[in-house]
């Protein structure tokens, strides 16, 4: 019938997978679906746009048409729903790294960023946060290779189960090697190195791994879906009853995490056993209720999440709404009783017998790129004093400041703040406008006026004007604002 696209689809549905076919009155099509019962249902649409798709997301094949359009019961909530996509639209992080000259991304490098010097700045310093708080919580922080071997992966199920998803090479000496798509093999590499006791248990291991992982060409986007990057990664070797305990600390580290980069609202989901997985269901299903009774103990409410657990473990998902209403997956926190077995990794118990490890999987940010993202997106650009590359500026009204501003400048830098001088001949409104658009926290200025009372003139990014104040004044209530993570603000 002229329908290749669609019998394409049908070829590559396995034998026993059922077809879907939905309809509205006398017209039937392929569909997964569902469907609404009835258009009647659709009081509120609107066509959105016309857009050129690769048949699959693959570059190499035709090019389609995709209409794209929405549908809602009620003009209100249309209204509502193309209100969040303004908004989305003003918070691109694409659109925000370039105008505050943050990364870029470029067709030699697809998936791979390319940080500038402020925006690698900022990434440095989630780093160190996390750093700080993972050695506060009893991490130790390890490197492992990017390169190893493909018979590992082939141990650890990681090729049978996620081998598409890899890169995998070959060198001159005839061996195959993979760059990592996941942290944990290493992990449990460090883990065997020497013999290990009940009593040196739990281990937690962290680290901020670059890790590779192939995606279709058309399933990227900025930031937020790439080919290349950090996670901040953590596993806990433990022993059976320890699995509560550990996963409480964890959870609670996770949220308190959150909460200091402005997320308080923050959803959790169960994923339980995907259809693709290792280890047999007794396994498992000692690993699901384990999960769940350290979920109870820690008085978190989850919600489910049927079949999108890891291929080795069940896990917790921690989803963060953003400040217009986005949900975004971050967080994790996996049970595994069967990768450290599988890499032949054990502890001697009590009774001087071997035992394979319990792994708990952590993730906090995810990837580090992506929750970049996801922070430019929430704050719009306006990040906390704490995080922002420079907070704050000082600038004079004419030359007859410079030794005022570059002492005022000076005074905070050897404080500890990241503060810049502008000294150029423009006027300062222009100044103003121009360091408000880079989003800097604090606009000082220094007129004759200050000068003379050896004071500053402070206003915010939102346009406030905070009034004249010392060099003092101004650097305590800073430090307030830097040291609290903006839980107590300069404008408060």
């Amino acid at each position: 019938q002229g329908e290749k696209y669609k019998a394409e689809i049908i070829g590559s549905i396995p034998d026993k997978e059922a077809i879907g076919l939905y309809g509205q009155g006398d017209w039937e099509d392929l569909c997964r679906g569902p469907h609404v019962p009835s258009t009647g249902k659709l009081r509120a649409f609107k066509l959105m746009k016309v857009a050129g798709a690769y048949w699959r997301g693959d570059s190499r094949n035709e090019m389609l048409q995709r209409i794209y359009g929405t549908a809602w019961t009620s003009d209100k909530d249309l209204k509502d729903y193309l209100h969040r996509l303004e908004e989305a639209e003003k918070r691109d992080h694409r659109k925000i790294g370039r105008e505050l000259d943050l990364f870029h991304m470029q067709e030699e490098a697809p998936g791979a960023v390319f940080w500038h010097p402020k925006g690698w700045q900022i990434f440095q310093r989630l780093i160190a946060y996390m750093r700080d708080a993972q050695e506060r919580a009893g991490f130790q922080e390890v490197n492992a290779p990017e390169i190893m071997d493909a018979t590992l992966w082939q141990q650890s199920g990681h090729l049978e189960k996620f081998g598409e998803n890899m890169f995998m090479t070959r060198t001159p000496d005839d061996r195959l090697y993979a760059i990592k798509p996941m942290n944990c093999p290493g992990h449990v590499q460090i883990f065997k190195q020497g013999i290990r006791s009940y009593r040196d248990l739990p281990l937690r291991f962290a680290e901020f791994g670059k890790v590779h992982r192939y995606e279709p060409s058309g399933a990227l986007h900025g930031l937020m879906r790439v080919r290349a990057f950090t996670q901040d990664d953590a596993h806990l070797f433990i022993t059976p009853d320890q699995i509560t305990e550990e996963s409480v600390k964890v959870t609670r580290l996770i949220l308190d995490i959150y909460k200091d980069f402005g997320f308080e609202d923050v959803q959790i989901k169960f994923s339980d056993r995907p259809a693709k997985r290792v280890g047999d269901d007794a396994v498992w299903d000692q690993a699901e209720a384990a999960l769940k009774a350290a979920a109870t103990a820690a008085g978190i409410e989850y919600g489910l999440n049927p079949g999108e657990g890891a291929f080795y473990g069940p896990k917790l998902e921690f989803v963060l709404r953003d400040a217009i209403g986005r949900d975004w997956q971050c967080g994790t926190l996996q049970v595994d009783l069967n990768l450290p077995g599988r890499l032949g990794a054990h502890y001697i118990d009590e009774a001087s017998q071997k035992q394979a490890p319990v792994m708990l999987h952590r993730a906090i940010f995810g990837s580090l790129e992506r929750f970049f993202a996801i922070l430019l997106e929430h704050h719009a650009g306006r990040l906390p004093v704490w995080l922002a590359p420079t907070q704050a500026v000082v600038m004079g009204i004419t030359d007859r400041q410079a030794g005022y501003v570059n002492g005022v400048v000076e005074g905070l830098k050897n404080q500890g703040f990241r503060v810049a001088a502008d000294l150029r001949n423009e006027k300062v409104g222009f100044k103003i406008r121009e360091h408000t658009l880079q989003r800097v926290p604090y606009l000082v200025v220094a007129g004759d006026k200050e000068v003379a009372a050896n004071q500053i003139s402070v206003r915010s990014r939102n346009g406030k004007d905070l009034g004249t104040m010392s060099l003092e004044t101004f650097a305590e209530r800073l430090r307030i604002e830097r040291d609290s993570r903006g839980r107590t603000a300069l404008e408060d």
